[in-house]
């Protein structure tokens, strides 16, 4: 499916441009609850990352949970056990409903 390119070339080029779009305000106390997930075997975004992100954004006041999936990678949400993922956030969401 044809989409814009801006929001991935913005992303990729995060770290390069200090006024980016991309950039993630963890202070802002008006963010909702959030959930990352990890895939246990994800070489992509390694748990270090995701911990690392956990950290920054549970210093905020918001709820914010970190959960690792097993045996699971990169593609949590379009490979055979994508439910596993998608029910564990839809618990998530429906605790804050």
């Amino acid at each position: 499916m044809p989409t814009p390119g801006e929001p991935l070339f913005q992303a990729a080029a995060a770290n390069l441009n200090p006024w980016t779009e991309a950039k993630v305000d963890t202070k802002n106390p008006a963010r909702g609850p959030m959930l990352i997930i990890s895939g246990e075997l994800d070489h992509t975004v390694p748990r270090a990352i995701s911990n690392a992100s956990y950290k920054r954004e549970k210093r905020n006041d918001g709820v914010t949970e970190i959960v690792k999936i097993p045996n699971r990678g990169h593609a949590l949400t379009i490979d055979s056990g994508w439910r596993e993922g998608a029910d564990t956030a839809l618990g998530f969401v429906k605790r804050f409903v």
